[in-house]
């Protein structure tokens, strides 16, 4: 009768393989303590903004910079309205996405995100997206893509050859109501101190500054009929 021979190998191969699972997993758990330790982020890349990313799940601002929302329109010296916000997103989502970033982060912003520096491609990005004129130097925070800039601005390099608000004044601008949600409804209708409804069209004195609160009745409307036609006189001025 033929003996089935069983190899004492078998008996702790298994028992080594746990340990060395269990030792191989603190040492990458090591490796990952060690990363959040020094406040380093390393992951691949996907594009929120122009200067906002995702990477290993960490919501990324990028430091030093400050680019176009994604909403943001910017005029040509001719004068034609352009959607610089959406195509510097693209353009950054078309480069970036999927890439590997390394972050060194630098502190929390007041809306929980990691500002921090971010290297990918081989290169800063802060510094890529400031010498291409698709960000600007955020001196408020940080003086070193100043002089990036300003290479960008001597030969009229991206933004620097159009004009729009600074982002950090569109975004003043947007939270104050002042900018429509849809390009085709940009007639303001605003309730003044006395309750009369008075409506506002693009070009006139008081279009730029007055702003939208809904909660207090004010709206949007698409054509000066509609507002009109909803009980809104026009502004005389």
């Amino acid at each position: 009768m033929a003996v089935l021979f069983k190899s004492p190998l078998r008996r702790w191969r298994f028992p080594v393989l746990l340990a060395l699972g269990v030792v191989a997993l603190g040492l990458f758990g090591g490796i990952t303590q060690a990363n959040e330790r020094e406040g380093q982020i390393v992951g691949t890349i996907r594009v929120i903004d122009g200067d906002s990313f995702e990477v290993a799940g960490v919501s990324i601002r990028l430091h030093g910079i400050d680019a176009p929302e994604s909403d943001q329109i910017c005029q040509t010296e001719q004068g034609a309205d352009w959607a610089c916000g959406g195509w510097i997103t693209r353009a950054v989502t078309d480069r970036y996405t999927g890439e590997v970033a390394r972050c060194d982060a630098v502190e929390l912003d007041r809306y929980g995100r990691t500002v921090a520096r971010c290297a990918a491609l081989g290169e800063d990005v802060g510094a890529w997206l400031v010498r291409e004129g698709f960000a600007f130097a955020y001196v408020k925070y940080s003086k070193d893509y100043v002089e990036i800039e300003r290479q960008a601005s001597a030969i009229d390099r991206g933004l620097h050859a159009v004009r729009l608000q600074t982002p950090s004044q569109h975004r003043k601008t947007r939270a104050k109501g002042r900018i429509p949600p849809d390009d085709a409804c940009k007639i303001k209708g605003n309730i003044n101190t006395k309750g009369v409804k008075i409506y506002h069209s693009p070009g006139q004195q008081f279009y730029e500054n007055a702003g939208i609160d809904e909660t207090k009745g004010e709206r949007w409307f698409c054509s000066t009929a509609a507002a009109q036609a909803a009980g809104w006189r026009a502004a005389k001025r």
